[in-house]
């Protein structure tokens, strides 16, 4: 073979080597950086999925805080209901209606209508009987008094306002103790049977009531 020759096969043989080395290097160079991709979009996607989850944790427990806070304000509020009016805002009442009185002892509640407009003004939260020691029928509002004492009961109330037996059966706040205080541990129990067969209010209800609801009012009392 000539030398020529020999330097020809030997020159593109180098240029061969060196074309394959530079084809091998890039082709490493391009599997780096797309590993180091893949390995930085992995590390960006567990640093997205930690602070997804940890904002999830954070407002799952501050979702838990904000329902544990309402619980509490509302056996708050449901504790203090004697206290207050039950139904908002109180309607004024023509002299010249005609109204009704209806308790509900399955719901707990007494419900004031017009007759003349068969309209419901108001509704009231309340406490009747237990064991069934509430009459149920049609009756008619009685005399009032601003209050009474039960030696027997070893209980009274305010406010009251007769519907049966004259002064048997009332309307009245929740029970006082002979100091005339209200016995918070009963008054918490309004909305439940809880009398012994009077119909109890909370204490601006009743005095509400006690206020405006004229004598001979009709008041129906159903199961």
């Amino acid at each position: 073979m000539r030398k020529q020759d020999r330097i020809l096969i030997t020159t593109i043989i180098v240029a061969m080597i060196a074309v394959i080395s530079l084809l091998g290097w890039q082709i490493y160079r391009a599997q780096a950086t797309a590993h180091a991709q893949t390995v930085a979009l992995t590390q960006k996607k567990a640093t997205a999925k930690k602070a997804s989850s940890k904002k999830a944790s954070q407002k799952a427990l501050a979702q838990k805080k904000a329902a544990k806070k309402a619980a509490a304000a509302k056996k708050k509020a449901a504790l203090n209901l004697w206290k207050h009016p039950t139904g908002g805002t109180y309607p004024t009442l023509k002299q010249t209606g005609t109204y009704k009185l209806t308790v509900s002892l399955k719901k707990q509640r007494v419900y004031l209508d017009d007759e003349t407009t068969h309209k419901r003004l108001y509704t009231m939260i309340c406490s009747a009987g237990m064991d069934n020691t509430t009459p149920t029928g049609t009756f008619a509002v009685q005399e009032r008094g601003e209050s009474f004492y039960n030696n027997s009961l070893g209980e009274g109330a305010n406010y009251w306002v007769s519907w049966l037996n004259h002064g048997v059966y009332l309307f009245h706040t929740v029970p006082t103790d002979t100091a005339g205080n209200y016995k918070v541990a009963e008054a918490q129990k309004l909305g439940k049977p809880a009398s012994h067969g009077c119909i109890r209010l909370s204490v601006p209800d009743a005095k509400w009531l006690y206020d405006n609801i004229p004598f001979g009012t009709k008041v129906v009392v159903n199961k």
